[in-house]
């Protein structure tokens, strides 16, 4: 299958890109310069240089490919249009990534919630996060046009990327700050909880979706939970270093920016992938975050 990426050079596409091409596919990748593109095609993956922004460039790339997977932004609706519109009518499959702070609330880290959504519980989403809901939703409808189009909906990734780029969004800059001050910090008191996945067991989704996803399905991807309390702790054990303190979102905005402070760092994302396991047979392998942080995770 020909197969057009989005998000080629980065976390989760290049490793869903990397695990596609193991499995016997052809990938395209959109990257945004010649240095990515040269160390895309290195890896046997043909680079398409543009942005999210080239509507006619993703529309004629969305033509001609077998399959599109959107592995980059979950928030531009304009490329989102783009792709679909160069699928419409086409029944080919369209795999859009989003995230589960769609759900995300907004407690400063001091607060457990007790909801955790499955895929049939009626979400709760907050005004920030609105149009990230807005995109997922019009992405669904496109089945009624033609389009296999499916949904994931990831939650924390952890572990290491192999595709050009090998860093998570969420657990990194937690790292990367407590080597700098010699200090690990949360926000608040941590006790918010966030699901997660390995990435090695995102990207067996994505495949097992691309083959067999009907069209309209959404996905959560998780294989368990952590607060950030325990996750930080595992952080100051395997680098050494003392306990834990507590910013306030204000303070974790200075270092992280505002949209990580509240829903990367200091909400609750508690979902589970109810639907992936029954109806496609998932069955991820990795289970434990703070096991990888204490013994797998890589440090500089």
């Amino acid at each position: 299958m020909n197969i057009f990426i989005t998000g080629a050079a980065g976390y989760i596409g290049g490793s869903v890109a990397r695990h596609l091409q193991d499995a016997g596919h052809t990938l395209r990748g959109l990257v945004r310069n010649p240095e990515q593109a040269d160390r895309l095609a290195a890896l046997g993956i043909a680079p398409v240089l543009g942005t999210l922004d080239d509507h006619d460039l993703l529309v004629l790339e969305a033509q001609q490919a077998d399959a599109v997977i959107n592995a980059a932004s979950s928030d531009h609706r304009a490329a989102v249009e783009a792709l679909l519109h160069g699928l419409r009518g086409s029944g080919k499959p369209f795999l859009h990534t989003s995230g589960s702070s769609v759900i995300g609330d907004d407690v400063q880290g001091d607060i457990l919630s007790e909801h955790i959504f499955d895929e049939n519980t009626p979400f709760i989403v907050e005004p920030g996060k609105q149009a990230r809901h807005a995109v997922d939703n019009l992405i669904l409808s496109a089945a009624k046009e033609g389009v296999r189009a499916i949904v994931l909906c990831n939650t924390m990734i952890y572990g290491t990327g192999n595709g050009l780029h090998a860093n998570s969004v969420q657990i990194p800059p937690l790292v990367e700050q407590a080597q700098t001050s010699g200090v690990v910090r949360i926000v608040g008191r941590g006790i918010n909880r966030w699901s997660n996945v390995h990435i090695h067991d995102v990207a067996t989704l994505y495949q097992m979706a691309l083959e067999k996803a009907p069209a309209g399905a959404f996905y959560f991807v998780e294989n368990g939970e952590a607060s950030y309390a325990e996750i930080s702790a595992a952080i100051a054990r395997r680098l050494d270093l003392g306990a834990v303190q507590s910013w306030t979102v204000e303070e974790a905005t200075r270092e992280w920016g505002e949209g990580h402070a509240r829903y990367s760092f200091g909400s609750n994302s508690r979902v589970r992938a109810v639907r992936a396991r029954r109806e496609l047979g998932w069955t991820p392998q990795h289970i434990s975050v703070t096991d990888w942080i204490e013994h797998d995770m890589l440090i500089d």
